[in-house]
C-alpha cells in the first residue's frame, strides 16, 4: 500500500505584485539521496519496452554502448582512442588530462606527488541541461 505524498505550497513569484501558490508533492523537485535511479537491469526493461526488443536484446545493447571491458564498448572504445562520442541534444563523453601535481595523504599528512592521470568525462548538452534543470 502506497502512502499519500505530502503537499507542500510553494510560492511562485514573478507575476507583478501579486503571490501564487502552488501545491506540489514532496520530493517532486529535489532528489532523494535514497532513491538510486535506475541501474543496468531497470534501463534495459525500459528500453525494450520503448521498442520491440526484447529485454535481453536490450541489454545486449545497453552493453554493446555501456560496457568499460577492453574492446568493449563503443563509447570507451572512442575514449580509448582519444575521440570524443557527442550525441546530439544529450551531451558529449570525452577525455581529459589532469597534469602531475603535489598533494598530501590525509592520514599522515605527509606530502605525495599525485602522477598525471587521463580521465573520462562527461559535459551535458543544453537540451539536457534545461530538461534537467529546476
Amino acid at each position: 500500500m502506497q502512502r499519500p505524498h505530502k503537499q507542500r505550497i510553494r510560492p511562485l513569484t514573478g507575476f507583478g505584485d501579486s503571490v501564487c501558490t502552488r501545491t506540489e508533492p514532496l520530493g517532486a523537485r529535489t532528489r532523494n539521496p535514497k532513491e538510486s535511479g535506475v541501474n543496468k537491469t531497470e534501463m534495459a526493461k525500459k528500453l525494450a519496452k520503448k521498442t520491440d526488443l526484447s529485454q535481453a536484446k536490450a541489454a545486449e545493447v545497453l552493453d554493446v554502448i555501456f560496457s568499460s571491458e577492453d574492446g568493449h564498448g563503443i563509447i570507451a572504445v572512442e575514449l580509448d582512442a582519444g575521440r570524443d562520442v557527442a550525441i546530439a541534444g544529450f551531451g558529449k563523453f570525452e577525455t581529459r588530462h589532469r597534469k602531475a601535481r603535489a598533494g598530501r595523504n590525509p592520514a599522515t599528512g605527509e606530502a605525495i606527488q599525485i602522477a598525471a592521470a587521463t580521465v573520462p568525462a562527461f559535459k551535458a548538452a543544453k537540451g539536457l541541461k534545461d530538461r534537467v534543470r529546476v
